[in-house]
């Protein structure tokens, strides 16, 4: 199996995190959960729930609380800037409901984790009626291609709990980092 150059994307993904947010120390991530289609794996504390989407074994999500991270993978390199901006549009709720503009934090941050280029941007998407109890959800996007293959990571929190709490903010960036591709 391997590791998706945890060390260089744990840098590059902490580069964009608010200040003071890799203060806090995640709690363990002691279970590891393999995709439908034994591709990838990602490790999450005992309670969260992962499944993949019924049908797309390759498309993985991981619920804990208020935080969710979303794993996409495709066989081949697709092309970085197009999968972005279609990673980009992977939502909680139909497009249609929410508002067309998002709040962006920043866009298109480009780098390199190991031998894959990568671009990161991160957003808040505004609901029309709230969504798991909340309108506003702040979500980050890193697509990484190379080596044959295309990921699309996203973490999903609500604005308010992204905000306000150090932990939620390091353990979203540790299960996103977490992933690895076999």
């Amino acid at each position: 199996m391997e590791q998706l150059a945890k060390a260089t994307l744990v840098g590059f993904l902490l580069v964009a995190v608010p200040a003071g947010a890799g203060d806090e120390e995640a709690p363990a991530l002691v279970a590891e959960h393999e995709n439908a289609a034994q591709t990838l794996t990602l490790r999450t504390p005992e309670d969260w729930v992962v499944e993949s989407r019924p049908g797309q074994p390759e498309t993985t999500e991981a619920r804990g609380g208020f935080l969710i991270v979303r794993v996409l993978r495709h066989e081949g390199e697709l092309g970085l800037d197009s999968y972005h901006v279609q990673c980009m549009q992977e939502r909680l709720a139909d497009p249609m409901k929410a508002e067309p503009q998002v709040d962006y934090e920043y866009d298109f941050r480009h780098g390199w984790i190991g031998e894959r280029e990568a671009l990161d941007s991160a957003f808040v998407v505004h609901y029309d009626e709230p969504v798991e109890g909340h309108k506003d959800w702040r979500q980050r996007h890193v697509t990484v291609v190379g080596q044959g293959e295309s990921l699309c990571l996203i973490g999903m929190a609500p604005r308010r709990v992204w905000k306000k709490s150090r932990e939620s903010r390091a353990l979203l960036n540790a299960v996103m980092t977490s992933v690895r591709l076999d």
